[in-house]
């Protein structure tokens, strides 16, 4: 049972409020949506699926005559006469409540709370012909108190900002879908399997980046260059690439095999920061490289896929040299039934410094990553110095319903380095003859798609403390549950 005092018990009342505005929504979406297809007796259109990354919608060829959503007439706005510019309007409205137990290990009363997060996105996609384009994307995103530990944090609450603003030039050349893209301006970068390089859409606020990136497309490849300085968020001012660090690279994905059915990523990335960083007690400002691979597919007809990715670090901080690594792998089985389910079996390993404070940096640098979505939904494990083996199953028992279950078995790679959290920090320090066994997890994770625009999603996890944090502090166990509604449009 979670402890309440007064204050909880308000918030409670807080997040009450945003469940049911959540099912005011949903019940408002429903009905918009009926009453535009009472309206119009025309074939459903096709529509483009929402992304993560709103600008790579391809809305260019929408006719809103020819669909049944309310919001059809702001998807594709003409311009000019001819159609040839036109502008799209979007957004999207995702409201979360949490309530954590134990936070940080803790057994105090203060290692107990409840809160709720909100976060608003609209954007506009101006396009004038084929080979210019403006996407402008705002967000706010708020958060009630939240008074575990470092209050509310850069991650919850981004009040008012610019998440996009950026300008494409784009140059076709040979096949009809070959082309390359200018790209210059503050934009969200995501790729492969958001291991390495993601904009952290499950956090409420978003991450971003200013600067530029060249975007080659051809024969179903695609490679793009970039150079760009990362934008942290200042909760209550507008966001300054003045922080960075910088982060550039070259990422290329596409399709290799006899039947091309062997997906592989190829990747370069570097990042140097301004300020000094510490890695298990080595100092001063990091240059690091990494260079990577991944393969993805399915083996057949069979049911059977996987996804291996692999990535080495090298350069210095300060006047230590980096050798790091990271291994991640998948297998599933998909089954041919009803439900739909699918089991899978993972294995993830990042290395840990073995001496620290000696002439070599041995700690993986986790960069930009949705680690959310790899090594726990509760965010407490990093991929530095970490070796999680996972378990999972998933199942859809109606078309509408979407369940699954997730286990990890976390310990640490090297007995001499500390266990690091989600963002990259020192999770707990290690201490001498501390065990290896870092603690288990299992995620619970329910969605509910009602229709295209609003998805209700609920959750519940916990995590078994390992002999490690009773051999270095508190070892509480810790429960966390939460609740949202995503409404897009």
């Amino acid at each position: 049972m979670i402890r309440m005092t007064h204050k909880k018990e308000t918030k409670t009342m807080t997040i009450a409020a945003l469940a049911g505005t959540i099912a005011i929504v949903s019940t408002t979406s429903v009905a918009l949506t009926e009453d535009r297809t009472n309206q119009d007796e025309s074939p459903a259109a096709t529509y483009p699926k929402f992304k993560t990354l709103r600008f790579d919608e391809d809305w260019s060829e929408f006719d809103p005559q020819s669909g049944n959503d309310y919001w059809d007439d702001l998807k594709h706005i003409k311009l000019n006469d001819d159609g040839s510019s036109w502008v799209g309007i979007g957004g999207s409205l995702r409201l979360r409540s949490e309530a954590w137990q134990s936070f940080g290990f803790s057994p105090v009363t203060t290692a107990d709370d409840s809160f709720a997060l909100s976060r608003l996105q609209l954007h506009t996609d101006w396009n004038f012909g084929e080979n210019f384009r403006i996407f402008i994307e705002g967000e706010s995103a708020l958060s009630t108190d939240r008074d575990l530990p470092g209050g509310v944090r850069g991650l919850d609450a981004d009040a008012l900002d610019l998440q996009n603003a950026f300008a494409d030039i784009i140059l076709p050349f040979g096949d009809v879908n070959d082309k390359v893209t200018l790209r210059i301006g503050r934009q969200g970068l995501l790729f492969g399997k958001q291991r390495l390089v993601s904009t952290l859409p499950w956090a409420n606020s978003q991450r971003s980046w200013d600067g530029g990136r060249v975007i080659l497309e051809m024969n179903d490849w695609r490679a793009d260059a970039f150079y760009t300085r990362y934008t942290p968020v200042e909760k209550y001012n507008f966001n300054d690439w003045y922080a960075g660090p910088d982060f550039w690279g070259i990422y290329a994905t596409g399709k290799i095999g006899g039947e091309h059915n062997i997906g592989i990523d190829l990747y370069y990335l570097g990042i140097e920061t301004d300020g000094a960083v510490t890695f298990n007690g080595t100092s001063g400002i990091e240059e690091r490289h990494t260079v990577g691979a991944r393969l993805f597919g399915k083996f057949g007809d069979s049911g059977f896929g996987y996804d291996v990715e692999g990535a080495y670090q090298f350069g210095d901080v300060g006047s230590a040299d980096i050798s790091a690594y990271m291994f991640a792998s998948q297998v599933y089985y998909a089954f041919d039934s009803q439900w739909k389910p699918k089991v899978y079996l993972g294995l993830d390993i990042s290395s840990g410094d073995d001496n620290a404070g000696d002439t070599d940096v041995e700690t993986f640098n986790q960069l930009f990553p949705l680690g959310h979505a790899y090594n726990g939904f509760m965010d407490l494990i990093g991929r530095q110095n970490i070796t999680d083996l996972s378990a999972g199953v998933s199942f859809k028992p109606h078309k509408k319903f979407f369940v699954k279950l997730d286990f990890h078995n976390f310990t640490r790679t090297s007995d001499s380095d500390s266990v690091y959290n989600a963002g990259g920090g020192v999770l707990r320090p290690t201490a001498a003859g501390a065990s290896d066994s870092v603690g288990q997890e299992i995620d619970l994770t329910v969605k509910y798609f009602a229709n295209r625009n609003l998805t209700l999603q609920g959750g519940y996890s916990h995590f078994f403390a390992g002999d490690f944090f009773t051999d270095t502090g508190s070892d509480e166990d810790i429960d966390w549950y939460y609740f949202q509604g995503t409404y897009t449009f």
